[in-house]
């Protein structure tokens, strides 16, 4: 398991942007597909997205498609989420996942979770 630190989070206006960054302890960060999370109040935690550790498999929410961008970069051991054109109904806990398997994370049952960064999109 990896030990994860989310940041970037804060408060924007409708249309805005906003890039989220997972940092990951540890030297199996390489290792590990990487996820997205995010729960608002009163719904469930949804998958956002996710990425192999390759990164040649990525996983959007249809929500997010074309405003939302996963990357990774393995030798900082950090995961990154570029928001664009966020809308009210982003707004939410947006948590960083990892494990083994993307398909673990997408399933959200990765056995690596960070805190959680608040976003916050005002209209």
């Amino acid at each position: 398991q990896v030990q994860l630190v989310e940041s970037g989070g804060g408060l924007v206006q409708a249309g805005g942007s906003l890039r989220l960054s997972c940092a990951a302890s540890g030297r199996t960060f390489s290792a590990n597909a990487v996820g997205w999370f995010r729960q608002a109040p009163g719904k469930a935690r949804e998958l956002v997205a996710a990425m192999s550790r390759d990164s040649g498999i990525i996983y959007y929410a249809d929500s997010v498609k074309g405003r939302f961008a996963i990357s990774r970069d393995n030798a900082k051991n950090t995961a990154y989420l570029q928001m664009s054109n966020l809308k009210p109904e982003d707004t939410a806990a947006y948590y960083c996942a990892a494990d083994l398997a993307v398909l673990t994370v997408r399933n959200g049952r990765a056995r690596s979770w960070g805190q959680g960064t608040q976003v916050t999109v005002s209209s």
